[in-house]
């Protein structure tokens, strides 16, 4: 490919191994949007990019993946079947080897993009950033594996999208200041369930080095009986056999996504908001591609020396109280629907492990993350070769007064931005808060160590023993095994449906 002298020189363009992209400046780092990283087929594996012969200007979003909408209309550019394995990358110094932080959107494995979280400003820690849109849902996780071997991939091509983006930075990266050696993946609440998943997954085996999974420990209990039902549930519901399975390619994806829920009914059953296990359109272990589900028992022995950073915020998902008036003795009412005969257990413990606690307090904490994390860690702590550390974020909206699912992004990739609704106008505080976790997540992705000299003391490994806990809130400090009692009540009470599918499937 030849071009003009002027577009080779020009200090925005890089060359990638497909082609030539042009960045921009983004807000004080070179931001690269929409790289296509894969050419996909409907249900099939990714491949290596079509090249291009132009210089491809970078300086807009690419197109999320097919997802629910609910009929919102969005254009080709917004969001595509075929084009929307694309990823991003900030860098300040092309010239530079520096460690590089590969981020994974939330979302579950339904929706989400990358757009959602900018890097531009977390690249300003002396790290490349770059995040990856992939296939998602039924796109990518329909397992027709059952009806044809010729789609014994299909229900994960949306994860072996991902492999494909690591192997691109993996080839690539070092032209925009990365160092491939040093690689660091890093994602939220469904982000966080991918980096679990690449972690029991033998091909992203050395393509990255280290992972932090934020509020991600959900269980995905997708097994490969279920989403083999699944798959043959959704050819039956568009009235189509193994005969003619090609047809699949053709069907318009609205008709699709709307089979697909209908046939999780009329199978497997609909996964309900707030249910504490995920099962569905989603990865599933087949052996090769994905050797088992990450989180509870860890993660697969070919990931035994990646070191991992994990953690979560103090209210995620849970219903919040703090809008109403509460007395203890009304808040004791309300728990005993969930803790029944431990109720009074429950009040004790939690007193014991966050002492200054209110009423609302009690019902709104978080019950379906913390003690899935804390179960992992301790796992994870005694069996592999890698250290592994451990967070809370307990710094509370001004607006919602709660440590929610999520708030804790804005500070990890320091972009806090006056207007936000939970935050409309951060303080000096708010502002050192990002400024500390940021260099926190920096520092790890570049050492697989997260001490800082900020943090009041050293920064101890994790153990079942020391529960080391660093709390992250304006007052930053060290917890050990504060809420581990707590927890386990938590975890008897909140997870029977958990409880009656592990029964279930070992009736089988």
């Amino acid at each position: 490919m030849l071009l003009p002298v002027a577009c080779t020189l020009d200090p925005m363009v890089v060359k990638t191994d497909a082609g030539y992209v042009k960045g921009f400046d983004h807000e004080g780092s070179i931001g690269f949007l929409g790289i296509p990283y894969a050419s996909v087929e409907r249900f099939m594996p990714p491949k290596p990019v079509v090249p291009w012969d132009t210089v491809m200007v970078c300086d807009h979003w690419g197109p999320q993946a097919m997802q629910n909408t609910s009929g919102r209309k969005l254009s080709e550019a917004e969001m595509s079947e075929k084009n929307s394995c694309v990823l991003n990358v900030w860098t300040t110094d092309f010239k530079a080897s520096k460690p590089v932080m590969v981020w994974l959107h939330g979302g579950g494995f339904d929706s989400g993009t990358s757009a959602w979280d900018p890097g531009m400003h977390l690249a300003q820690k002396d790290v490349v950033v770059v995040s990856v849109n992939h296939r998602l849902n039924i796109l990518g996780f329909l397992d027709l594996s059952a009806a044809s071997p010729d789609y014994k991939y299909s229900g994960n091509v949306g994860m072996m999208d991902v492999v494909q983006a690591l192997q691109w930075v993996q080839k690539n990266i070092s032209k925009f200041g990365g160092d491939p050696g040093n690689v660091t993946i890093f994602g939220e609440s469904g982000g966080g369930g991918k980096v679990g998943t690449l972690l029991c997954m033998p091909s992203a085996k050395g393509l990255f080095h280290k992972a932090i999974i934020m509020s991600g420990t959900i269980l995905n209990v997708n097994n490969k009986a279920m989403t083999e039902e699944l798959g043959l549930a959704v050819m039956k519901e568009l009235g189509i056999d193994a005969a003619h399975i090609e047809k699949m390619k053709d069907v318009p994806y609205e008709q699709l996504y709307a089979a697909g829920q209908r046939a999780m009914a009329a199978s497997i059953g609909t996964r309900r908001p707030g249910t504490p296990m995920m099962w569905g359109f989603g990865p599933t272990p087949d052996g090769e591609v994905l050797l088992q589900q990450p989180f509870q028992d860890g993660f697969a022995d070919i990931s035994n020396d990646v070191p991992i950073l994990i953690g979560t915020t103090f209210n995620e998902l849970q219903r919040l109280s703090y809008n109403r008036e509460l007395t203890l003795q009304e808040a004791r009412r309300e728990l005993t629907n969930n803790f029944e005969q431990e109720t009074d257990d429950y009040i004790k413990a939690f007193a014991k492990a966050w002492p200054d606690f209110t009423p609302q307090d009690l019902l709104s904490i978080d019950w379906l993350f913390r003690p899935k994390t804390i179960i992992t860690a301790d796992a994870i702590a005694e069996t592999r070769n890698a250290k592994t550390w451990m967070y809370m974020f307990t710094w509370r909206s001004p607006v919602s007064k709660a440590s929610v699912h999520g708030n804790e992004l804005k500070f990890c990739f320091d972009n806090l931005r006056p207007g936000d609704s939970d935050l409309p106008d951060p303080t000096e505080a708010d502002y050192d808060l990002a400024d500390l976790m940021s260099d926190i997540w920096a520092q790890f992705a570049t050492t697989g160590d997260p001490n800082v000299p900020s943090l009041p003391r050293h920064w101890e490994p994790y153990t079942p023993a020391n529960g080391e806990l660093l709390e992250l809130n304006y007052n930053v400090r060290f917890l050990n095994n504060p809420d581990r009692e707590l927890e386990k009540i938590i975890n008897r009470h909140c997870f029977k449906q958990l409880d009656s599918f592990r029964k279930r499937q070992q009736s089988k």
